[in-house]
C-alpha cells in the first residue's frame, strides 16, 4: 500500500467512497463505469459489520406480502419516530435491489420450486427475510460484491487506509485525510475530491460488549460531525438481545432467526421469562427483549437461548455460523442452552441525510449504518439494515451520476491536526466501559452526565486522532441520550421510564451542541455513582 501514496495525492478521482461494507461496495458498483476510488480500512470481506450479518435482508417478495405491510411493521417498531415516506420508499425498492444482488452473484436460498425462500424474524407480520445458507447472508453478499468490485476496471481499490478527517472549505467537501490503518505514527495522506460518500459503518465497538468488528468505532460519524455535519438521532443504539457470552471481543451473535424458528429464552431456572413481558414473547421488538435479558442477568438468574427442542440435531445444518461459534467455545447447542447477553449491535442514528443520501455538507453523501435516513426511528426492525444500505447506496450512485462534480480543490498545506500518536489503550478501555455501563441498555441521568463530561474532556485532550474520533462519537450519543428525558424505543431511562408525546420527534444535533451540553454540566457536582465494571 505504501507504493500507492504518491498516486493518491496526485491523481484524485472525482468520486471517493469510504468503506468496504455493503453500502460502499454496492454504491461503487452502481456508479460504474464512472471512475471511483474505494477506500477500505481492512481487506474486502473483513472489518465490515455487514459481512457479519446473519439474519438476512427484509423484502416483501413472497406471495401475499406487500411493501405496504413491510413499511407498517417498520413504523410500528420505530417508537413513533420513523419517517413513514422513507420506510415505504425503502420497502418498495426492496425487490429490485434483491434482483441486483442476485445479478452480482449472491446465492440467496430458494425453496423446492425455485422461489426465494423467506423466513420470519421478530416484529415482522410475515415471512419476508431472504437468507443465504440460513445464517450466512452477510458474508455471502460481501464475498459476491467484493469479487464484482475487483473485476470492475472503473473502481480503484485502496485497502489498508482509514479516513481520519474530512476536509472542507466554505461548507463544501474538498477531500479527506487518510492514514495507514493500524499505524498511527505513519505520515498522513491527503486525497482531494469534491464528491465523497461515507459508508464507514456504525459505532458498536465504542461499547465493551458488542457484536461489531473493531473497525466499527464511529470514525465516519466523527469526521463528519467535526466538519460540521448535522447528526440525527445519535441516542438510539440497538442492543442485540442474544450475543453469545463466551469471553470473546467482539461477541459472536446468535441470530434472531433462531427465535423465528422456535428457539426460546430461558433463565438459569429454566423459565421462559419473555412470556410475561410481551405478547410476542421471544419475537417482541429487540429493545424489549434486550431489556428482558438484561433484567434476568442483573437479577443473577442468567439468560440463555434454548434451541434444543426447536432445532436439536438440525442446528448445525440450519445455522452453521452460530453452531461453529458455540462449538469453538465448548458449547453444543443441540444439547445445551447458549449463555447470552445484550450487546451493542446497530446505530439507528448517524449523519443526517435526505432521500438521496445527501448530508448537510455540500459534496458529502452517507449510506449504510453511518447515516440516519429516518427509516429506523427509535428502534430498527430486524433485517432492515442491509436493505436500507443497498437502497441508499443505489440512490447515492444515481444522485452522483446526475451531477457535474467540480475539479478537485487545492488541498491545504497544513493538516487538519498534527496529532498522530498511538491510541491510549487505557483511555479506550475506560471509554468502552463507560459506554456500556452508562449509555447502554439501561440509562440514568447521573450516569449520562458523568459520561458526557468524561467524553467531552477526552475529545478535547486526546493526543491520538483515533481516540479523539471515538470520543467525538461517544459524546454525541451520550449528550443526546442525556438531553432526551423520556424512554422511547432503544433509549430507556430509569429516571424517565415513560415516553413523552411532545418528544415524539427526531433529534437533529451537531457536535457544537453536544459540546454545549457538556459545558452546561461543567459546574454541576459530579454524581456519586460507582465506576463502571464490565466483565
Amino acid at each position: 500500500m505504501q507504493d500507492n501514496i504518491p498516486n493518491l495525492t496526485r491523481n484524485a478521482d472525482d468520486v471517493v467512497i469510504v468503506g468496504g461494507g455493503l453500502a460502499g461496495l454496492f454504491c461503487a458498483l452502481k456508479l460504474a463505469p464512472r471512475p471511483v476510488t474505494l477506500i477500505s480500512a481492512a481487506p474486502l470481506g473483513q472489518g465490515a459489520s455487514s459481512a457479519w450479518a446473519q439474519g438476512g435482508i427484509a423484502a416483501a417478495v413472497a406471495e401475499g406480502d406487500t411493501p405496504e405491510a413491510h413499511a407498517a411493521d417498520t413504523i410500528a417498531v420505530g417508537g413513533g419516530l420513523v419517517d413513514e415516506a422513507v420506510a415505504l420508499g425503502i420497502a418498495r425498492e426492496a425487490a429490485p435491489r434483491i434482483r441486483d444482488l442476485l445479478a452480482y452473484g449472491v446465492p440467496f436460498d430458494r425453496d423446492l420450486e425455485g422461489r426465494l425462500a423467506v423466513g420470519r424474524e421478530a416484529a415482522h407480520s410475515a415471512r419476508r427475510i431472504v437468507h443465504v445458507r440460513g445464517d450466512g447472508a452477510g458474508a455471502a453478499i460481501i464475498a459476491a460484491l467484493g469479487e464484482a468490485v475487483r473485476r470492475t476496471p472503473s473502481i480503484r481499490l485502496i485497502e489498508g487506509f482509514v479516513a481520519e478527517a474530512l476536509l472542507t472549505e466554505d461548507g463544501a467537501v474538498t477531500g479527506l485525510q487518510l492514514r495507514a490503518a493500524g499505524n498511527p505514527v505513519a505520515p498522513p495522506v491527503l486525497l482531494a475530491s469534491r464528491a465523497v460518500a461515507l459508508a464507514t459503518g456504525g459505532l458498536g465497538h465504542l461499547y465493551a460488549v458488542t457484536t461489531n468488528p473493531f473497525e466499527a468505532s464511529g470514525s465516519g460519524l466523527a469526521i463528519a460531525a467535526r466538519a460540521g455535519a448535522v447528526i440525527a438521532d445519535p441516542e438510539f443504539v440497538q442492543f442485540h438481545p442474544t450475543a453469545i457470552m463466551v469471553g470473546r471481543d467482539p461477541a459472536p451473535l446468535a441470530t434472531e432467526a433462531l427465535r423465528g424458528e422456535g428457539a426460546t429464552l430461558i433463565n438459569g431456572h429454566g423459565e421462559r421469562f419473555m412470556l410475561a413481558r410481551h405478547p410476542l414473547a421471544e419475537l417482541a421488538p429487540r429493545d424489549i427483549v434486550a431489556r428482558g435479558v438484561f433484567a434476568e442477568i442483573a437479577a443473577g438468574r442468567g439468560a440463555f437461548l434454548d434451541a434444543r427442542q426447536a432445532l436439536g440435531a438440525r442446528f448445525a445444518e440450519k445455522f452453521p455460523t452460530v453452531h461453529a461459534s458455540c462449538i469453538a467455545a465448548g458449547i453444543d447447542p443441540a444439547t445445551q442452552a447458549i449463555p447470552i447477553a445484550p450487546a451493542a449491535h446497530y446505530h439507528m442514528g448517524g449523519i443526517a441525510v435526505d432521500a438521496r443520501g445527501r448530508s448537510s455538507i455540500d459534496g458529502l453523501w452517507a449510506g449504510g449504518e453511518v447515516s440516519s435516513t429516518g427509516a429506523h426511528g427509535a428502534n430498527r426492525l430486524a433485517s432492515n439494515s442491509l436493505l436500507e444500505a443497498v437502497v441508499y447506496a443505489a440512490r447515492i450512485a444515481d444522485d452522483i451520476a446526475g451531477r457535474a462534480i467540480p475539479s478537485p480543490a487545492r488541498l491545504p498545506d497544513a493538516l487538519v491536526t498534527s496529532r498522530g500518536n498511538a491510541p491510549d489503550i487505557a483511555a479506550v478501555k475506560r471509554l468502552r466501559a463507560m459506554m456500556s455501563a452508562h449509555v447502554g441498555v439501561i440509562r440514568h441521568s447521573d450516569g449520562l452526565a458523568e459520561a458526557v463530561r468524561s467524553f467531552a474532556a477526552l475529545e478535547r485532550d486526546a493526543t491520538s486522532i483515533a481516540v479523539r474520533n471515538m470520543a467525538t462519537s461517544a459524546l454525541l450519543v451520550a449528550a443526546a441520550a442525556w438531553t432526551r428525558c423520556e424512554s422511547r424505543g432503544a433509549h430507556f431511562r430509569v429516571d424517565h421510564p415513560a415516553d413523552v408525546p411532545a418528544l415524539a420527534r427526531r433529534t437533529m444535533t451537531t457536535l457544537a451542541a453536544a459540546r454545549e451540553a457538556a459545558e452546561s454540566l461543567h459546574e454541576r457536582p459530579l454524581p456519586r455513582i460507582a465506576q463502571p465494571v464490565i466483565a
